[in-house]
């Protein structure tokens, strides 16, 4: 049997379908395996997440509940006991996303790809494939672009989405879905920084500003809130970025579509364990404890110092005042833009600069038992290249492993009632 692609899924379907008795080659169009994986979790290798799985699958928003047979054969606590089998030691960290000890993807890329050599996969790297053959409703095996062909009755296709094309993934298998028969649904950049003409980001008066613990919302028609998330963020030349802004880029995406591209509302709340009532009081108590100072110096200690001019401004408030003079109807104002900071997204940096595709091979056309195609016998899908998204944070990683384990685990079988390598 035939593995095309080096990466999370790939790798992990080697694995399976050379543990289950196949042989198995693996070809990769670059010059070394598992590209994405050494850069992702920030260099450190978020490997999967601790979560169980009901809450797992609510962090893959996009068909997250397809994994469900996958995840039952192949889960993060499989995925976490396979790695400490190598003799990866691995550490819980916040909101269940879990690492090597030793901080260092290269440790998790190192013993995948050296198990996979263990366990006799052979591997040809530089070899673009540029079709995938099909015969008679089956597959029969592999062209590459310099005209060698591998035969094999079962193909695991794990070339990854668009996102991060640096890495090798640059959309291949798409095309290959398509001329079996398989539609791709379309596609789009999620868990990727937002755009905005706002004149605060125009102006770059905010760039570089971190907020921590705070809540962005995205809303919808008629004054609709579509998700929040709480976590940080970063300003930046162009936009929103950091965590929650990147958790909110499909929504935000998805609202764009539906709009017609009309800028999208978010709200910024810095107060997320307050009501704008407590606000209110919390700040006029700062004021009132020092009644000769002016209300910006007063602010320094509750909003970042940057923001707060944008917030005074908003808010019709003249910085100078002390608190005898404040205008209560322009605190009141304040209060509610601590609450509800409003930024109009514009939009999202493309698809290749995104972490994650979405969008992707049509999954009511593949077994979510086997990852088998429905449509072509012995052809197989793992990874990013279906039609599965999450967050960041070990989601996407897990849906790779587990249905690159569960691709390779049942393509060995087709493999040996078909035929193996030719």
């Amino acid at each position: 049997m035939i593995v095309i692609g080096g990466g999370s899924a790939g790798l992990m379907a080697g694995i399976a379908a050379s543990r289950s008795g196949a042989s198995v080659l693996l070809l990769d169009k670059g010059d070394k395996l598992g590209r994405k994986l050494g850069i992702s979790g920030g260099g450190r290798c978020n490997v999967t997440n601790a979560k169980e799985t009901d809450e797992l699958i609510r962090h893959i928003p996009g068909n997250g509940r397809f994994l469900y047979s996958a995840l039952s054969v192949f889960g993060n606590r499989d995925i976490a006991a396979f790695f400490e089998e190598m003799g990866i030691r691995l550490k819980e960290e916040d909101n269940g996303r879990m690492f090597p000890v030793t901080d260092k993807a290269k440790t998790v890329v190192d013993a995948l790809v050296r198990k996979v050599r263990e366990q006799g996969v052979e591997i040809v790297t530089h070899a673009p494939v540029a079709e995938v053959l099909y015969e008679d409703g089956r597959t029969t095996g592999v062209r590459l672009a310099d005209g060698r062909r591998y035969g094999a009755s079962a193909v695991v296709v794990a070339v990854g989405g668009k996102s991060v094309p640096h890495t090798g993934s640059t959309g291949d298998g798409y095309a290959w879905a398509e001329q079996a028969g398989h539609t791709i649904t379309e596609l789009f950049p999620t868990e990727v920084p937002l755009t905005s003409g706002e004149p605060f980001i125009r102006s770059r008066e905010l760039q570089g500003l971190s907020m921590r613990d705070v809540t962005l919302t995205v809303w919808g028609d008629k004054g609709k809130p579509l998700v929040t998330h709480r976590g940080d963020m970063i300003f930046t030349h162009f936009g929103l970025s950091g965590p929650i802004a990147l958790r909110c880029s499909q929504f935000v995406v998805k609202q764009l579509k539906k709009s017609g591209g009309a800028p999208v509302r978010l709200t910024l709340d810095l107060y997320p364990d307050m009501s704008a009532a407590q606000v209110y009081d919390y700040t006029y108590g700062l004021s009132a404890e020092e009644p000769k100072k002016a209300v910006r110096n007063v602010l320094k200690s509750a909003v970042a110092e940057r923001l707060l001019p944008l917030l005074l401004a908003q808010a019709g408030l003249d910085g100078d005042t002390t608190h005898a003079n404040i205008p209560k109807q322009a605190w009141l104002h304040l209060s509610g833009l601590l609450k509800g900071f409003p930024i109009d997204i514009n939009g999202t940096l493309s698809i290749e600069e995104a972490f994650v595709t979405g969008g992707g091979v049509n999954l009511k056309e593949i077994d979510p038992k086997t990852m088998q195609s429905k449509l072509v016998q012995g052809l197989y899908f793992a990874g990013e290249v279906l039609d599965i998204h999450g967050y960041t944070g070990g989601y996407n990683i897990t849906a790779a492993f587990s249905t690159g384990y569960v691709a390779g685990l049942n393509a060995a079988g087709s493999a040996e009632a078909g035929g193996g390598i030719g």
